[in-house]
């Protein structure tokens, strides 16, 4: 059966859209899942968290399945998994319920999302073809990012909180079903090339969960508890047994030796700090906009807009101003402009105006995500060898979701902390939320001020037209 490859595209890339939508929708609607489902104040960003270090712990594993089992398989089974954890979501009635569905979403999404990406590059033929199906393919992603805010407000303010999740289901259901008709079968790989770094997915990401608790305990309990040292130290070590298993595997999750390319070291780090000061902002912001401010959900979500503007239009801007200056010094321009816009927000309190307090703040962190996301990207991939691209690319990615899982704990722990402290201060309720809404803003700003450091221990690299569209084809 013959299979136009545009339709197979857009049945690839609406999945990735939803995917992508789902990291955005949610955020709006945190106030309202915190109220119904009486979530405590330290264990609301695990709504986020657990989604995301999922979804970036297993990335790796999910793209090694698809070349063992077969890229379509995997697509359909991350899929189902994806719809049906949505649908569970949405029923949730107590935080443990919802977070587990969470966690379990994200792990569709990174057994979906590989594939997806798999099955196009075998689908179009390496060149133009590719290059255009690549750029509809995160062109829509990056959408699914902005839109994500606007339709959690609405579905929010006109339904329920729980129809951010449920909206997913009948979507799901139509690529499901469709799939077997528009994408063709990808075969799995041989039966002795199948090894499969399951220990390492599991020893990643058991660390990762263990230190993002500790850090999220250490509010509640203190940085010197027994629990929270605990944890802290399981974490560690079930890291040090990941890097471990990684250097002996026959399959690595994370091929070690991808590291001793300075540019995707750097990359890497500043992708994940990217990713840290991004989640923050946008779960601290949320939460600022509706409980300080009193914005309804969508009202929300369309002053988040320019933000998301600003950030397409950097990344239009971004491919001739790293052919004309290379990509160290554009990605220290996006740092600077990042810091900057983290510091313009900071000073928005309780009654300032939007257009003065907010909006600047948001279009120069808008543009300097994406300043700094483009060319990390394309330093990444261009720097290695081509048939070390896929694998390269899936590291800086899984280090992106899961720097911001790991950003999100500390942030929003601190910025708890310096809320808790102001009440007991004396400082009114709105107040203390200020407050601690700007000390989280402030640690942000910290983390983005690392990556200019990083930024200038990176390699200038100048990419001419052909090098940046085929290093974004599998950024």
């Amino acid at each position: 059966m013959r299979r136009s490859p545009w339709a197979t595209l857009a049945v690839l890339a609406f999945a990735q859209f939803i995917v992508v939508l789902d990291v955005t929708i949610v955020n709006v609607a945190l106030p309202d899942i915190q109220t119904d489902l009486h979530f405590s104040a330290e264990n609301l960003q695990w709504v986020i968290s657990a989604y995301t270090l999922l979804f970036g712990g297993f990335l790796l594993l999910g793209g090694r399945m698809a070349d063992l089992l077969g890229s379509r398989r995997v697509f359909v089974i991350g899929l189902a998994l994806f719809g049906a954890m949505s649908l569970l979501a949405g029923l949730a009635t107590s935080p443990g319920m919802l977070i587990g569905a969470r966690a379990v979403q994200g792990l569709g999404g990174a057994l979906l999302s590989p594939a997806a990406l798999s099955i196009l590059t075998v689908t179009f033929p390496h060149g133009r073809q590719r290059n255009i199906a690549m750029g509809v393919w995160g062109g829509l992603a990056g959408l699914g990012g902005t839109l994500g805010v606007v339709a959690g407000g609405l579905l929010v303010d006109s339904l329920d909180w729980r129809w951010v999740f449920f909206v997913n289901v009948p979507i799901v259901a139509v690529i499901t079903v469709i799939t077997p008709v528009f994408v063709r079968h990808v075969a799995a790989a041989r039966a002795g090339d199948r090894a499969f770094d399951a220990a390492g997915a599991a020893l990643g990401t058991t660390g990762l969960l263990a230190v993002v608790y500790g850090v999220v305990r250490a509010e509640p309990a203190g940085w010197s508890s027994p629990e929270v040292i605990g944890f802290l130290a399981a974490g560690v070590i079930l890291l040090a047994a990941f890097v471990r298993v990684e250097a002996r595997a026959k399959a690595p999750l994370v091929p070690l030796g991808l590291f001793r390319s300075r540019a995707l070291s750097t990359s890497s780090i500043a992708l994940g700090l990217n990713g840290a000061a991004f989640l923050s902002m946008f779960f601290l912001t949320s939460l600022y906009l509706q409980q300080v401010r009193g914005d309804s959900a969508l009202a929300a979500g369309v002053h988040f807009l320019p933000m998301g503007g600003a950030a397409i239009a950097a990344a239009v801007l971004s491919t001739p101003l790293i052919q004309r200056f290379g990509t160290q010094r554009v990605q220290l321009g996006g740092a600077a402009l990042g810091v900057a816009g983290l510091f313009l927000l900071m000073t928005a309190d309780a009654h300032g105006g939007y257009a003065t307090a907010l909006l600047p703040g948001l279009l120069l962190f808008g543009t300097g995500i994406i300043g700094v996301g483009v060319p990390a990207q394309i330093s990444a991939v261009v720097d290695v060898q081509r048939h070390e691209a896929g694998a390269a690319s899936g590291v800086v990615t899984a280090f992106y979701q899961v720097g911001g899982a790991l950003g999100l704990a500390i942030v929003t722990t601190l910025s708890l902390s310096r809320t808790n402290a102001a009440v007991a201060e004396g400082a009114s309720h709105q107040q203390s939320l200020v407050d601690g809404f700007h000390r989280g803003l402030l640690i942000a700003a910290i983390v983005a001020a690392v990556n200019i450091a990083v930024t200038l221990a990176s390699p200038q690299l100048t990419p001419d037209a052909e090098l940046i569209a085929e290093a974004a084809a599998v950024a």
